[in-house]
């Protein structure tokens, strides 16, 4: 039996999502989220870097992440940072991302 060390409750995801960093675009899929973290399901496996922006393709939000786990094609993703919109003008930290969710198809 696991025990359940989470303080916020999950609720279950079905988005396309796209990690950045960088020199990394990757894709990804969206199991489930809290206010705190997110479980993601990755296309492939790849080791990914401790920190790195998560993009929702179809809202075009950006928001930091940092790895906590990884197993096989699973992650576990710690909010480090307020989301961003990456529509219209962005911060200068951000146009990298902004490229990569342009490519990824956002709009």
């Amino acid at each position: 039996m696991s025990i359940e060390r989470r303080l916020e409750p999950r609720s279950p995801a079905n988005g396309r999502a796209l990690l950045v960093a960088h020199a990394v675009e990757h894709t990804c899929r969206l199991v489930d989220q809290s206010r705190s973290g997110l479980r993601i399901r990755l296309d492939r496996q790849i080791s990914l870097p401790p920190a790195l922006h998560i993009v929702d393709i179809a809202l075009g939000v950006a928001t930091p992440v940092q790895v906590v786990w990884q197993k096989g094609m699973d992650a576990g993703l710690k909010r480090t940072g307020e989301g961003a919109t990456l529509r219209g003008l962005v911060p200068s930290r951000l146009i990298a991302v902004r490229d990569a969710w342009h490519r990824a198809g956002g709009r």
